[in-house]
C-alpha cells in the first residue's frame, strides 16, 4: 500500500490514478466483477466510481458473476497464506520472538496437506450427491477443470474433523495477526502486514467454515480438481439479484450489447437471467448479409449422437465438407473426447495442415491457424467464443453437435433444480436457450467482415428430428439451407 517506498512509482498506482482522471475506463468482465466483489467485502474498490457503463458481450455476464460472486478454499489458497506469512517472519516484517508464529503456521500448512489430500482420495470413493459423467470439458460453460463432485453437508463424513482442524488453526493465526497489528488507540502504529495477514486469514476460515456447513439454499457446492489443485467451491444458484445489488442499481445507466442476447429474437431469456425484466430492449438488423455471404448445411442422413456411429459418421461428414473448403475451417466439437475420435479416424487422410486444440497455447494456434494455408483447425469451448480469423483463411465451420450444457455439471443441475421446483419447464426455459445462445456464438466464428463468404455445417440430425429443433433454426442466422453436399461445392465454386 502507501507504506511501499515505490508507490508512487508503481506501474499499478500510476494505471489507478489515470483511470480516476479518466473519462471512460475499459475492463473485462472478470475485472467488472472482482470491483462489485471486492466493494460487497467492504475492501475498497479496484475501478473508479462511475455512473453509466456499458457491458458488451453481456451473454456472458452471468457465468463470470457466478464465479465471482462464488466463495472458494483451495490447497493453492492455503498455500498462498503460508508462503506471505512466512516471508513476513523472516523478514521480520511481523516479530516472533519466541517462534509462536512459525509454529502457527506450520500447523496451518500441515492441516491444509492432511485436509486437501483426504479431499483428493475421497473424490473416488465417495460418491456425488448426484451421479454424471466427469468429462474433461462437460460443458461449454466450464471448461479447465477436470473433475467436479457436487457435495452435500453429509459427504465429508470423518474429513470434515481434518476441516475444522484447519479452521482453528487459521483462527489461531488471525488472532495472533490481529494482536501484532496493534491499534491506534493503543498508541501504537499499526502494523499493515500483520493487519492484512490477519484478515486474509479470517476471510480463509470463514468461508472454510461456509464450505463445510454446505447448508445454504441459495448455493450449490461442490469439489472441484485440476491438476494439483483441490478446490471447494460454493457457487450462488441464482445471480440476477447479486448483479442487480451489486452492478445495475449503483450505476444511472447500463447498456447490455452482444451479438447473441436473443433466443428466436426475443431477449426474455437473457432478461430473466440477469435479473432485469424491465430493461429496454432494442434488436437493429446485422450488417451481414447471410443470404449472400453463408449457407447453413445439414446433412440428411445422421445417425443420433448418442449411436455408436456417431463419431464414424461425422468424421465422413467433416472430411466431404473440408475437401470442399480446401481446408480453411474450424472443426468445433461439445467434447474431448468426440474431437479425438474424429481427429484419429481423419488425420491421416485429410490433404491439408491440421491444427488440434492442446498441442499448443491457444494464441499460438490462432496466429498458425492464420498463417497457414489450408490449415483446419480441431477445437472445443474456447474457440466457441473471442475467436476473430477475417477474410478467405476460415471459410467453413462444422459442429458436430448442439452445446448442451451437461446437466450433471454441478451449476447446471441446482439451476435445472431451481426452475422444476418454481414449476417451470428446465429444458425449454433454459437448457435449449443456453445452448441456443452458445451455438450461435460458436456458428459466429465465421462471418466476421461484409466481405467474408463461408459455409456453416450443424451435424446433429435433432435439429431436423426434435421439435426443439425448430427452435435453434429460427434462432440461426438468416442463411440459405442445404442438406446437399453438391451445393456446398458449388456454394465455394461461385
Amino acid at each position: 500500500g502507501t507504506e511501499c517506498p515505490q508507490y508512487r512509482d508503481c506501474y499499478v498506482t500510476k494505471m489507478r490514478q489515470r483511470a480516476a482522471e479518466s473519462d471512460v475506463v475499459i475492463v473485462n468482465h472478470h475485472l467488472l466483477c472482482a470491483d462489485a466483489s471486492v466493494r460487497q467485502s467492504t475492501y475498497g474498490e479496484v475501478i473508479p466510481d462511475c455512473h453509466y457503463t456499458v457491458v458488451d458481450e453481456a451473454h456472458q455476464l452471468e457465468d463470470v458473476a457466478t464465479q465471482y460472486f462464488g466463495i472458494a478454499v483451495s490447497n493453492y489458497r492455503v498455500a498462498d497464506l503460508v508462503r506471505d506469512a512466512e516471508r513476513a517472519v523472516n523478514l521480520g516484517e511481523v516479530a516472533d520472538e519466541d517462534s509462536t508464529l512459525r509454529h502457527q503456521i506450520a500447523h496451518i500448512d500441515e492441516h491444509s496437506h492432511a485436509f486437501f489430500g483426504s479431499l483428493q482420495m475421497a473424490r473416488h470413493s465417495r460418491p456425488s450427491t448426484q451421479s454424471w459423467d466427469h468429462g474433461p470439458n462437460p460443458s461449454l460453460r466450464t471448461g479447465g477443470f477436470e473433475e467436479r463432485l457436487r457435495i452435500g453437508p453429509d459427504w465429508f463424513g470423518d474429513i470434515v474433523d481434518q476441516g475444522l482442524a484447519l479452521e482453528t488453526s487459521l483462527d489461531t493465526f488471525a488472532d495472533s495477526m490481529q494482536r501484532k497489528a496493534g491499534t491506534e488507540e493503543a498508541g501504537a502504529q499499526i502494523n499493515e502486514d500483520a493487519a492484512t495477514l490477519s484478515r486474509r486469514a479470517a476471510e480463509l476460515r470463514d468461508h472454510l467454515r461456509f464450505l463445510l456447513e454446505a447448508s445454504d439454499p441459495g448455493f450449490v457446492y461442490f469439489l472441484e480438481t485440476r491438476n494439483r489443485g483441490v478446490f471447494l467451491r460454493a457457487a450462488p444458484i441464482d445471480v440476477s439479484a447479486i448483479i442487480r445489488e451489486m452492478l445495475f442499481d449503483r450505476m444511472r445507466a447500463t447498456v447490455m450489447t452482444s451479438a447473441t442476447l436473443t433466443v428466436e429474437g426475443s431477449f426474455e431469456y437473457v432478461k430473466g437471467r440477469l435479473g432485469v425484466p424491465d430493461a429496454e430492449s432494442l434488436r437493429v438488423p446485422s450488417e451481414f448479409d447471410f443470404s449472400q455471404q453463408a449457407l447453413l448445411y445439414l446433412p440428411r442422413k445422421m445417425p443420433s449422437p448418442k449411436s455408436p456411429e456417431f463419431a464414424d459418421a461425422v468424421a465422413r461428414e467433416v472430411y466431404e465438407l473440408v475437401t470442399r473448403s480446401q481446408g480453411r475451417a474450424f472443426v468445433l466439437f461439445t467434447s474431448y473426447s468426440m474431437l479425438r475420435s474424429v481427429r484419429d479416424r481423419i488425420e491421416r487422410e485429410l490433404p491439408y495442415p491440421m491444427l488440434v486444440q492442446g498441442s499448443a497455447p491457444r494464441t499460438v494456434l490462432l496466429d498458425q491457424f492464420r498463417s497457414t494455408p489450408h490449415a483446419v483447425l480441431f477445437a472445443t469451448s474456447s474457440f466457441w467464443q473471442g475467436v476473430d480469423v477475417v477474410g478467405e483463411q476460415l471459410s467453413c465451420v462444422v459442429i458436430d453437435k448442439l452445446p448442451f450444457a451437461s446437466p450433471g455439471d454441478p451449476i447446471t443441475a441446482a439451476r435445472i433444480e431451481a426452475i422444476l421446483n418454481d414449476g417451470g419447464d428446465a429444458f425449454q426455459d433454459y437448457q435449449v436457450p443456453l445452448a441456443i445462445l452458445a451455438m450461435l456464438q460458436g456458428l459466429g466464428r465465421l462471418i466476421r467482415h461484409r466481405t467474408d463468404r463461408g459455409v456453416l455445417a450443424v451435424l446433429d440430425p435433432r435439429l431436423r428430428t426434435m421439435n426443439y429443433g425448430r427452435r435453434f433454426l429460427d434462432s440461426f442466422p438468416p442463411a440459405p439451407i442445404t442438406y446437399d453436399l453438391e451445393s456446398v461445392r458449388r456454394f465455394f465454386s461461385s
